[in-house]
């Protein structure tokens, strides 16, 4: 079979990822300044303006979402795999430091309170993810410090510093849009992540400079081995009336909210909770949206909406994440968080103990009631980030009895489609094992589009999984657009390889063409679209899906939970 796999136009993207491994190398901390001029060469599609004098407010704005709100105090970045990896290297207590996290990557991390951040890696992805996005950010702070260091812009802010309040009102934004000459918008997505503190960071970001280093505590494969092996061991511990080793296994790789939504029913029972708040909110957008469904004036899902309105209301009052959870339980829902290594949560739910009048009504399939005689479970994972979904997967598939199916549900960049579709592919590239697998995607357009309100399905995909958001570039896209891969994304590759010893008595190839399609289980991967790169720089680190994001979400989620039902039913 003739395969055309592009391997020109990724020289600057390989370059920069043989420098930075060479340098964490060192047993000293490294100088992320060292890094600047390879990330430039590199051209990456998600900061396009990098070696422009222009400020890149998106390749900003994403790296602020991706990294603790603490960035501006860090001096030094510390990266292991486990608290006894810490340990091991002068760091005996950093679980006692404050716990930070940042809005857009979960990541276990902690921060001494002065100049260092511990993070949690469970794989090379998480450095290939980490380092760009502190390169990114130490560069485009150095131009904004040019630019908020001159006479008027801090004039401006520092009257603006004399108010009460550290938000800035949109009169504000303007003035300051219009004596630096970034976008209103820009400064006030910066408003919106930093909140009250939006004055202050500005002020920092003029005075101060943003020099980083990194050191890496330790990085050989049984490293990462072993943290995945205290993860899943943790998981053993939390639930031991489970025996996994009895029990056959449905896996899922997604989010921790959507599946336990259409399961658990909660928010459908607080309807009227949920209703008294909408009328009561500050937000005449939801208020309207919410009204229409309930007329039935827009084509928006009622149970979406709620799902989505339910999160809000746990915001200002925590005590009902507590009776959710509670309630959960009693249906065998099992939230586990990780222990003392990377951040992945587990849920396992038992299928017997779910209940037909709480289903979503989307699941409520013919026979349902029958699932009370299954011994199944499912196990679904936070997904993980990029080579992590290979070492969990395996992992997990050493400590189970049975693999009745594995269902990743994941988000993607398209380069063709919109912000919002879905993308069902049967094809995928891997650029880690640099495999191209073929597979047979239980899922087909059916399946997806009568729960698809805004998007489109487009099945028959290929797929490419990619080293890291930032590493990639517009001519390394464009060569794989023109062999026909339009789906950008990081876990199915890895999620593939280890199918594929899932199936095979051998570790996987590398640099092969392989043959998946006669898995004895059923395997489907559904991305939707959460970027459009081609669009120099729209992602989403500067724009936000909001409770539209939800519609695709839920949607392949139904679908995936639909196909665990029936494969069940037909078992039994």
């Amino acid at each position: 079979m003739e395969r055309a796999v592009p391997s020109s136009g990724n020289e600057e993207i390989d370059l920069y990822l043989r420098t930075y491994y060479s340098l964490l190398r060192s047993s000293r901390e490294v100088k992320i300044k060292t890094l600047i001029e390879a990330h430039k060469r590199m051209n990456s599609a998600l900061h396009v303006k990098a070696d422009e004098p222009e400020p890149d407010m998106a390749a900003m704005t994403y790296a602020l979402l991706r990294m603790p709100n603490c960035l501006h105090k860090v001096r030094l970045v510390i990266m292991g795999q486990t608290e006894y990896v810490y340990q091991q290297h002068g760091y005996p207590d950093v679980e006692s430091w404050q716990q930070v996290s940042a809005p857009g990557r979960r990541r276990r991390s902690f921060f001494d309170g002065q100049d260092t951040l511990a993070v949690y890696i469970a794989s090379q992805s998480d450095i290939d993810d980490i380092i760009p996005i502190l390169t990114a950010y130490q560069i485009e702070s150095r131009k904004l410090r040019q630019i908020f260091n001159q006479a008027g812009a801090m004039k401006l802010l520092k009257s603006f510093k004399k108010g009460k309040n550290g938000r800035l009102s949109a009169k504000q934004w303007q003035k300051l849009s219009e004596e630096t000459q970034i976008s209103q918008e820009d400064l006030e997505r910066l408003g919106q992540i930093w909140g009250d503190q939006a004055i202050d960071r500005l002020i920092d970001l003029a005075t101060e400079k943003h020099e980083f280093g990194i050191r890496m505590l330790a990085g050989s494969l049984a490293d990462y081995k072993r943290a995945t092996r205290q993860w899943w061991v943790n998981v053993e511990e939390r639930v031991p009336d489970i025996s996994f080793q009895e029990r056959p296994v449905y896996f899922i790789s997604s989010n921790t909210h959507s599946l336990t939504n259409i399961l658990s029913g909660f928010a459908l029972q607080q309807e009227d909770k949920l209703h008294t708040f909408l009328h009561n909110s500050n937000s005449p957008d939801l208020q309207q949206e919410y009204k229409d469904i309930l007329e039935r004036n827009v084509p928006s899902n009622r149970e979406n909406f709620l799902y989505y309105a339910l999160k809000k209301l746990e915001a200002e009052n925590p005590e009902l994440i507590t009776q959710r959870r509670n309630h959960e339980r009693n249906l065998g829902i099992h939230r586990i968080p990780s222990g003392h290594a990377f951040d992945i949560e587990v849920q396992i739910i038992n299928l017997h103990k779910l209940k037909p009048n709480h289903l979503d009504p989307r699941l409520r399939i013919q026979g349902i009631e029958k699932l009370i005689r299954s011994n199944a479970l499912i196990i679904n994972i936070d997904y993980p980030l990029g080579m992590a979904a290979y070492q969990v997967l395996t992992e997990i598939a050493r400590n189970i009895a049975e693999v009745r199916g594995i269902y990743i549900m994941g988000k993607a960049a398209t380069l063709n489609g919109r912000i919002g579709d879905v993308m069902i592919p049967n094809v995928v590239h891997d650029e880690h094992s640099m495999n191209t697998y073929f597979f047979r995607n239980c899922f087909s357009a059916d399946d997806i589009a009568p729960y698809l309100v805004y998007g489109t399905v487009m099945d028959n995909q290929k797929a490419i999984t990619v080293p890291g958001t930032f590493l990639q570039n517009e001519g390394y896209m464009s060569l794989f657009y023109r062999e026909g891969y339009t789906d950008m994304e990081m876990e199915a590759g890895p999620y593939l390889s280890g199918i594929y010893e899932m199936v095979r008595p051998k570790r996987h190839p590398s640099n092969e063409i392989v043959n998946l399609t006669s898995a004895t289980f059923p395997v489907g991967v559904l991305h939707y679209a959460s970027d459009t790169p081609f669009s120099k720089g729209k992602n989403l680190g500067s724009q936000n899906l909001s409770y539209f994001g939800m519609d695709p979400t839920y949607a392949t989620m139904v679908a995936i939970t639909r196909a665990i039902f029936t494969t069940e039913l037909e078992k039994l």
